[in-house]
């Protein structure tokens, strides 16, 4: 997710099974590289069976792709260009994050303590696509 000017980001990490998110923090540049590293630390904590692999879009920012594969042991997959719909639990909640930080937001000024805050809070908020239960209570089960 960019901020104002593209010039700060937030990656967002969400567990297809639980919608359980994770954001990782990128105050400055936003490389191929950067994203790689952020993504290697967040994939790190979630236990190993929940590791199956990573969807994303066709955006330079992934070009790291091989890297983050050698480290982590998760394949990456690759959506269609222009098909959003490809990864419609990431879109989600994204949209779902742009109510905490609206477009135009410099994220720089949000630091890991504001992003993770922010995750607790739709880590907790129920879902209609879980029965009513919220993505923490479902991630629970699974570990």
């Amino acid at each position: 997710m960019l901020g104002a000017g593209n010039k700060t980001a937030i990656v967002t990490l969400v567990e297809r099974s639980t919608r359980y998110v994770m954001l990782g923090h990128l105050p400055g540049e936003h490389t191929a590289e950067a994203v790689r590293d952020v993504l290697v630390t967040l994939i790190g904590t979630l236990p190993e069976h929940l590791r199956g692999s990573l969807t994303w879009d066709q955006g330079a920012e992934m070009a790291a792709h091989k890297a983050f594969r050698v480290a982590t042991g998760v394949p990456v997959y690759f959506c269609d260009p222009a098909s959003p719909w490809q990864r419609g639990s990431n879109e989600n909640t994204n949209g779902l994050l742009r109510q905490y930080f609206p477009k135009g937001t410099d994220l720089s000024i949000h630091g890991l303590e504001d992003l993770e805050h922010v995750a607790q809070k739709l880590n907790s908020r129920p879902r209609k696509t879980l029965g009513w239960d919220t993505p923490a209570e479902r991630l629970l089960e699974l570990v």
